[in-house]
């Protein structure tokens, strides 16, 4: 996940040319019949989504952490107390009331917040959507043991006590350990759910945004089998969903354009068509063989640069620079790279340049960044010193310099420089599981053994890509991952990536000596109100992030949208870095 938020991210690149529209009709997807061109919005038809994922990597709202998907399933099933302005541009960042008749109400320094339920909100079954779900739906993520991968942020700030270890005294709604916490922090009186927060906590609606905030009946909650099949109070529903096939969505017939002031959907049925070899799903695009189709992946390197080039697409695509980095996580836990002098040669011995042009170049990829924050977050981004600043430093990779680090490493961190550089061993990083990663794997596989290091792949299928990595124990030593800001505030970046012992940790730092340090100075970054100060806190920890190389040669990504012709209604969404879902249409 914006992140997000995790990135959607691959490595593209080039297509073997194939009968792809034949292809996919034949799997089950039907070319639309709408043609021409329509000025307005029009309602009817089928939306058609493709990928190469066989899945979504959640559907469960409490689990639901890439900025696509947010952006996806809030358009479509669910509603939060309050969401993003569904326009383009920076007035798309600004928040409005959905669920909850306003913003929300702070009081108590914002450690208080108040939200009234709007009338006439009804689940697909017609019951009403009340308080107690709200509620129920803000205890899942307390379930840790059942509830993985989501964001923390309600856990984290809710007046619930932690334990020694750092987890909440209060285990969920299925064990209901410490329940009477959670009771005294989530309460609710007719239609008003107020929550009590553990600091002042100024930019809290904005975690409302989130589907880890919106509402789930209790008694369609079926644990962890819930991202199966959750119910919805959006506009759609979920008519059938397959994993490795398709997921379709209907007309939710209760659910009212007059209790939502959000959400105008337009086509009668989505289609997500899952498990597209890239080949197929790029020529889909290339030719224009299913012109109500969006591409939820990106093209591949080659075929990106066609589709780009093509007069008759200029209508069909975006090229943005979007809200993420793109990153490598090193897991410095240990026996892991648990070595600094190790990671920093593999920083120096990273060719960024060969995957950059591998990814479609500075045009369509990005530039090598400096820092976990990224630029466009503003006052909270501040260069940092060393990394790609360093004299030494190369963007087609120092193998020289990577190999000074070793060699101190043989005295500094003996174990581990023995697995790196011994051929039958080495390191491992975690990749999805693409064409586009497995051409980029030579290149790294190159890079490394110019330093003199080995490094293995371990292939994920991308459509459970995050949620395997969310798993410490299937994490291996290094880790391609990608993170945007949740909002305009790097408390959204510093903390869930580094300093909370949460699924979206990569780097397991937790039992680092520097770690205890590193997240009392992050949480009282957190609680601060002088918003100038705190940027320079979030500056200044990210600056240790990078001194510490627990991430690895960031790039400042762009991205890139396509879709069909016969698609309406697109804009890029600045709040997740992606379609603005809900007021796509099927033109008429």
């Amino acid at each position: 996940m914006s992140g997000t938020k995790m990135a959607r991210g691959h490595f593209r690149r080039r297509l073997v040319a194939s009968t792809a529209a034949t292809a996919l009709i034949a799997a089950g997807v039907l070319v639309g019949t709408a043609s021409g061109a329509s000025a307005k919005p029009v309602s009817g038809g089928t939306l058609y989504f493709i990928t190469n994922a066989q899945q979504f990597d959640n559907v469960d709202p409490a689990r639901v952490y890439t900025g696509r998907d947010i952006a996806f399933f809030n358009s479509y099933l669910y509603r939060n107390l309050v969401s993003y302005k569904p326009v383009k541009g920076a007035a798309g960042s600004s928040l409005v009331a959905d669920l909850a008749t306003n913003t929300g109400v702070p009081s108590n320094s914002a450690k208080v917040w108040k939200f009234t339920l709007r009338p006439g909100v009804a689940w697909e079954d017609g019951k009403a959507v009340t308080c107690a779900d709200v509620k129920y739906g803000v205890s899942r993520p307390f379930a840790a043991d059942v509830i993985t991968n989501g964001p923390q942020y309600l856990v984290d700030a809710l007046a619930i006590p932690k334990l020694a270890d750092g987890s909440s005294a209060y285990k969920g709604p299925y064990k209901k350990t410490g329940q009477e916490l959670f009771d005294k922090a989530v309460t609710c009186t007719g239609t008003t759910v107020t929550f009590k927060l553990n600091r002042s906590f100024a930019d809290f609606n904005y975690a409302l945004t989130y589907p880890a905030g919106a509402p789930v009946p209790a008694a369609k909650d079926k644990g962890d089998k819930y991202d199966l099949r959750p119910f919805s109070d959006g506009p759609y529903k979920i008519a059938a969903y397959k994993i490795g096939d398709e997921m379709h969505l209907v007309r939710n017939t209760k659910w009212s354009q007059k209790s939502d002031t959000v959400r105008t959907p337009y086509p009668d049925d989505i289609v997500v068509r899952f498990g597209l070899d890239e080949n197929v799903r790029d020529q889909i695009m290339l030719d224009d063989s299913i012109p109500n189709t969006v591409n939820l992946d990106g093209l591949q390197p080659a075929n990106l640069r066609t589709f780009f080039a093509d007069p008759k697409r200029e209508s069909q695509r975006l090229n943005v620079i979007d809200p993420y980095i793109r990153y490598q996580a090193a897991n410095v836990s240990a026996g892991h790279l648990d070595c600094l002098d190790v990671r920093k040669a593999i920083f120096f011995a990273w060719n960024t340049q060969a995957l950059i042009d591998l990814a479609g170049g500075t045009v369509f990829y990005g530039v090598p960044g400096d820092s976990p924050v990224k630029s466009v977050l503003g006052l909270d981004y501040a260069p940092t010193k060393g990394n790609i600043h360093d004299p030494a430093y190369k963007i087609a990779g120092n193998p020289d310099e990577a190999k000074k680090y070793l060699a101190a490493a043989k005295t500094s961190c003996p174990a581990t420089y023995a697995r790196v550089t011994d051929p039958t061993k080495g390191f491992t990083e975690d990749l999805p599981k693409t064409a586009s990663q497995q051409k980029a794997s030579v290149l790294i596989q190159a890079a490394m053994k110019a330093a003199g290091m080995t490094v293995n792949f371990n292939f994920i299928p991308s459509g459970v890509y995050y949620a395997t990595l969310g798993d410490t124990t299937k994490q291996n030593d290094l880790s391609r991952a990608g993170w945007a800001a949740d909002w305009a505030n790097a408390s959204t970046v510093i903390p869930p990536l580094f300093s909370t012992p949460s699924s979206n940790n990569y780097t397991q730092n937790t039992n680092d000596p520097a770690f205890a340090a590193f997240k009392a100075k992050s949480d009282a970054a957190n609680a601060m109100t002088d918003r100038k100060a705190q940027a320079k806190a979030w500056q200044e920890l990210s600056q240790y992030a990078m001194d510490q190389y627990w991430i690895l040669n960031p790039i400042f990504g762009k991205g890139q949208e396509e879709w069909g012709s016969q698609v309406g209604g697109v804009y890029f969404w600045d709040p997740q870095g992606t379609f603005g879902f809900g007021q796509l249409y099927v033109k008429g």
